[in-house]
This record gives structure tokens, sequence and C-alpha cells, in this order.
């Protein structure tokens, strides 16, 4: 892809709401040369796609922007080679997959770790909040999700930052385009994170614990012998997966939401002043501005959707964060208002059999973000002498680059 190129998509990653609102007004379905892709954006079609999973294949749902070079390939040849996994799988082996993370994302799950990511949140907030400032995504919102799916994985807490670095680079290499001595970099830390959790599911083949690693190694590779090479890189397909699912996507929700919020001083203070408004606040959040902005689909026959024939073989780009603004289900969708009756069928956490199974989890971070930043910052402001926030360049954990606060 040539520069020109990379820059129309990187404006189009940024800001995807003028295109949206022009694919939602269209007969049919609106083509993405920046996506490669038919864009369905209409909350009834996504909805059905999202409903036909046998018409509508996951198996490229986060197919890379970027392929690595031969240097980078090199490097990866060194950790395990790419699964299937529950995000791009279909049918029994997606049920497979996704089983023992319905059972390990648990509303039971979920509450248990609670304290423990308060205990975390209150410490993060201790760090900064003396100092009348502070820049929240690196400060806050990137790292309280790592600790938190870290200590439901099973991961020695001294690992959480190396394994949160790890995913957040393969997230990189897949979709940003960077230098070759920078690719091989990017791929030297995957393959650590990769060996990290190898070492780890290995570890609870022997010694199970309760946590998800024990969870995933007892239903995805049954038995008690030494795991096997191929059951290993299935493993730690999942793990990997299941690490950038738990911890990408609820900072993003996180740093977002807020920035709307203070974005707003009269929906921050009414929050200050009405804890009760928090709920509403969390689904409004997750509405107004999807962390996950749009997974891919393609066509397993030949359908047709919206009155548009698409043959075998068609890329769709499945927006959700069109969907959430769709003037046909929601009054007033491009107004950020928490004063909204708290309304959990959005589809900011997806829809139908690929429905997110950390919502639960994710939700009840940004709660607890809010309850304590309200309680102990009440005067919570965006910086005013820094630039407006600039949103990164993805459609897969919509946030600001950064965000920096006053108090």
């Amino acid at each position: 892809m040539g520069r020109h190129d990379q820059a129309r998509r990187d404006e189009f990653y940024r800001d995807p709401y003028p295109r949206y609102t022009r694919a939602r007004r269209a007969e049919g379905l609106l083509y993405v040369p920046e996506a490669d892709a038919w864009l369905v954006a209409r909350d009834r079609d996504v909805r059905e796609v999202l409903r036909r999973a046998g018409d509508f294949s996951s198996a490229h749902a986060l197919l890379p922007d970027v392929a690595p070079s031969q240097e980078a390939l090199g490097v990866l040849a060194g950790g395990f080679a790419p699964r299937p996994t529950v995000v791009s799988s279909d049918g029994a082996a997606h049920r497979r997959l996704r089983a023992p993370l319905s059972r390990g994302l648990s509303a039971a799950r979920v509450a248990a770790v609670v304290p423990y990511a308060r205990a975390c949140a209150e410490g993060l907030v201790d760090a900064f909040a003396a100092d009348g400032s502070a820049e929240l995504v690196e400060s806050y919102a990137r790292r309280l999700p790592g600790q938190v799916i870290g200590r439901l994985i099973g991961l020695d807490p001294a690992d959480v930052p190396a394994a949160v670095h790890g995913g957040y680079r393969a997230e990189e290499m897949a979709f940003r385009p960077l230098s070759p001595q920078a690719q091989t970099a990017a791929a030297e830390d995957v393959v650590a994170l990769q060996h990290l959790l190898d070492r780890l599911a290995r570890d609870r083949r022997t010694r199970p614990r309760g946590d998800l690693c024990s969870e995933l190694v007892s239903a995805l590779a049954p038995g008690s012998g030494e795991l096997t090479l191929e059951q290993r890189h299935e493993l730690v397909a999942a793990l990997q997966n299941l690490l950038i699912a738990g911890f990408l996507t609820t900072s993003a929700l996180i740093a977002t939401t807020l920035l709307h919020l203070l974005a707003d001083r009269e929906q921050w203070r009414m929050l200050c002043a009405d804890p009760g408004l928090i709920p509403a606040a969390v689904e409004e959040g997750a509405r107004f501005d999807a962390a996950v902005q749009a997974f891919r689909r393609t066509t397993t026959r030949p359908v047709t959707l919206a009155g548009t024939e698409l043959p075998a073989g068609a890329t769709l780009l499945v927006a959700y964060g069109s969907a959430n603004r769709d003037g046909q289900r929601y009054e007033r969708p491009r107004e950020f208002d928490i004063r909204r009756p708290a309304d959990r069928s959005h589809l900011a956490f997806g829809h139908g059999p690929h429905g997110c199974p950390g919502s639960r989890l994710a939700r009840e971070q940004l709660r607890l973000t809010l309850e304590l930043l309200t309680r102990r910052l009440p005067d919570l402001r965006l910086d005013g002498d820094r630039p407006p926030a600039r949103m990164r360049p993805t459609l897969i954990h919509r946030s600001p680059e950064v965000l920096h606060a006053t108090w």
C-alpha cells in the first residue's frame, strides 16, 4: 500500500462516522476502497449478518492490514504459528473455543475479580492523584485492564507489563505500517509473549488452578499427558487472543468514555452529583463510540443483503459503531447523553454467536473507573493547554492516543 493510500485509510479509521452516515443513507451497501470491503452500516443489516453466521464467515474477521516482512517472518518462526481463535472460527469449532471462555468469564467469576480490579484502580490513581495532572491513557486506561485480565488468566503480576506490551506489539504488527527494523523488533516482542503463554499453559497442565488458563488447557487439550506441539500452538493462540481482547478493547472503552465525559462539563458534573447515573453512562459510552468499531465477515455463498447482490467470497466490514448511531433505532443517535435510560441492546459488544463473552468484565471495569474518578477527582477536566485528543487509526480499539487531564 502506497503512502497516499495509507493516509486515506488512516483518515477513515480515525473518523469513520461521516462514511457511516453516507452508508446508512445509501441504497444497498456502500463499497469502501480503504477497507476493500462492503460496509454494513444499518442496525438491522448488521444484526442480520451477525445472526447468519453460516452465510457470513468469521474466518477473516481480523485480516491484517500489513503483511510481515521476510525478516519478521523469520523471527515469528521461532514462536507459535497462528491458529483459528474464537474470533476467527465458525460453527462447531467456534463453539468449542468459546465454551471455556463463557465459563471462565461467568457472572460469578467476574464478580469475584471485581475487588481485585478496584484495588488495582485505586493504586493506579494513588500514583498520580497528588500531581494535579496526568495522561490518563498510559497512567490508567492501558494499565487496569491488563492487570485484571492477567489475574483471570493466571499470569504472575510481574509478567503482566511484558505480556501487555507484547499484545500491543502484535496489534501494531498486524495493523500499522512499520519499517523493516521496527517490524523485526515487534516480532521479537510477540514471540516473547508467545513463549510466556506457552510456559503458563504447560505449567497449568501439571499444576491446574482455578484460572482461565487452566480452564482453556482442560477444555482444549483434555487428558493428563504432556501437551502435544499442536495443542501448544492452539493454546498459545487462544491465550494470546484472550489476553489482547481482554485489555485492548477495555482500555479503549475506558479512555474513549472518559474523553466524551470530560469534553462535556455538564455531563461530568451530573455524574459526580448523581452516581446513580453511572450504569447509564457505561452503556452510553459503549454505544456512542464503540471500542470495536467493526469486524470483517466473508460470504460463504451468493447472498443478497440490503438489496446488494454479493458473490461467495465477498468481504464485508460489519460496523457496530455505525449501527449504534442508526437513527432508525435511537433518538438523537449522534448525541452523547448519559441521561438515556441504560440500554444494553446496542451492538458495542456484538450480537449473536460471536457476542463478546467478556462484555460483563469490560462493563465492570468502566463502572468502577467512573465510580472511583467521580469520587476522588471530581474536578477532573481536559487539559486546555494541550491539543485536542487524536483518535488512533484503527477500528478494533478506537480510543484517543493520549488523554491529558488536570484537576
